[in-house]
C-alpha cells in the first residue's frame, strides 16, 4: 500500500452528486412560505450539479436548493399551489434579473 493509496479510495466517484436533503426542503419550503408570488424555475442536473429548483418571488427575491430530480420539483409546487417552470424552456423571469442589477448596484451581490 503505497503513501497516497488511502486518500485516493477517499474521493467521491465521478458523476456521483450530492442529492436534496430535508434541509434544502425545509428551506425552500420557509422561503415559500414566507414570499408572496412565487414561481418555480427547475435546472436540470448537469455534470457539476444536480437537479435544482430556483424559486423566486414576486419581486425578484429568489433562492436555488437542490431537489430530487424533475418530478420531484412538480410535487413540490402542486403541493403548494406553485407554478413550476422549465429553465431549459422558459428562462429565468426579468424580474429576477432586474432584481441580481439592482442588488448588485446597492453593492449587496
Amino acid at each position: 500500500m503505497g503513501v497516497f493509496d488511502s486518500l485516493r479510495r477517499k474521493r467521491k466517484q465521478p458523476g456521483v452528486l450530492r442529492g436534496a436533503s430535508k434541509q434544502d426542503t425545509a428551506h425552500l419550503d420557509e422561503w415559500a412560505g414566507s414570499r408572496h408570488g412565487v414561481e418555480a424555475y427547475v435546472e436540470p442536473r448537469t455534470n457539476v450539479t444536480d437537479t435544482t429548483i430556483v424559486l423566486v418571488a414576486h419581486d425578484g427575491e429568489w433562492t436555488r436548493r437542490r431537489i430530487a430530480d424533475h418530478d420531484a420539483a412538480l410535487e413540490f409546487g402542486k403541493k403548494r399551489s406553485i407554478p413550476v417552470y422549465e429553465v431549459a424552456r422558459v428562462g429565468y423571469p426579468k424580474r429576477m434579473r432586474e432584481y441580481m442589477a439592482r442588488q448588485k448596484r446597492e453593492g449587496q451581490g
